[in-house]
């Protein structure tokens, strides 16, 4: 059976109209407690600071509770809550708040992702930042962002140089020695770059404001949702030796494929 075929051809708008009911439920979770002074957050890490909240955790089982009840067939890998195997081929990808440092210092970088696979490569995805009303969806044919009650559609822009390019990253607080070398390679030849926007950089690739973002240590959840986005907008998202980026690890996005070939040029020398 070709499950993609058989999404495009009989699911594709339920899986959008569920991908967006699940942004909707996790945002009425996340917006309530989103700069509440009794916010508190719990340290993931042994080393460093990776933290998590309780509107992490809620948010997510809310999307899981509605998965249940509409698609209870397909499987489910969240950050928080961990895997749920599925039947129907199916796999929702969740990230209740990816950008926690972010939600938990009261900015608005953070945002819901949410994708669906066939086992792979990402079919949807969706980023959404609720609290200034944004939300970038691409994959099965369409690729757009909604703000205030209006749709536009998503497109990468054309650049081709690396001097005339816009860098995000979340670096340099995330990577080895070496990852950052290269991040620093590109960053050193490029025309702006900057820092610590979390996935709300690459619904900007999407949107056609930015050009690249380098990002290293990151895992599935992280990666999909702005995979699909970015790649039905026209863009290009592989790790950095070019290979498939649904698996995570270190990430390169770009507007331009041929800006892309230039970055991860400049990438080759950092070792596994």
């Amino acid at each position: 059976m070709n499950v993609d075929a058989e999404l495009r051809a009989d699911l594709k708008d339920d899986i959008w109209a569920t991908a967006e009911a699940l942004a909707d439920i996790a945002a009425g979770v996340s917006l309530t407690q989103f700069r509440a002074p009794e916010l508190r957050a719990e340290n993931k890490a042994d080393k460093g600071f990776d933290p998590v909240t309780q509107a992490d955790r809620d948010a997510e089982a809310a999307m899981r509770a509605h998965l249940a009840r509409h698609r209870p067939g397909d499987g489910i890998l969240g950050e928080e809550l961990g895997p749920r195997p599925g039947e129907s081929g199916l796999t929702w990808v969740l990230d209740p708040i990816d950008g926690t440092r972010a939600f938990l210092s009261g900015a608005t970088t953070w945002g819901t992702l949410i994708a669906v696979n066939a086992g792979e490569e990402p079919l949807m995805g969706l980023i959404d930042q609720p609290y200034v009303g944004e939300r970038f969806m691409g994959g099965l044919g369409r690729a757009v962002m909604r703000r205030g009650g209006t749709e536009r559609p998503l497109a990468t822009r054309a650049c081709a140089e690396l001097g005339e390019a816009i860098l995000y990253s979340t670096f340099p607080e995330i990577g080895t020695p070496a990852e950052r070398a290269g991040f620093e390679a590109v960053r050193d030849r490029v025309r702006l770059t900057r820092y610590g926007f979390d996935c709300y950089a690459y619904g900007l690739v999407a949107l056609g404001q930015v050009d690249l973002v380098i990002e290293a240590g990151l895992m599935p959840y992280d990666v999909q949702g702005p995979q699909a986005v970015i790649e039905a907008a026209g863009g290009v998202m592989t790790d950095w030796r070019g290979g498939p980026a649904h698996r995570g690890g270190r990430i390169i996005a770009a507007g331009d494929p041929r800006l892309h070939a230039a970055a991860l040029d400049l990438l080759a020398d950092v070792p596994d």
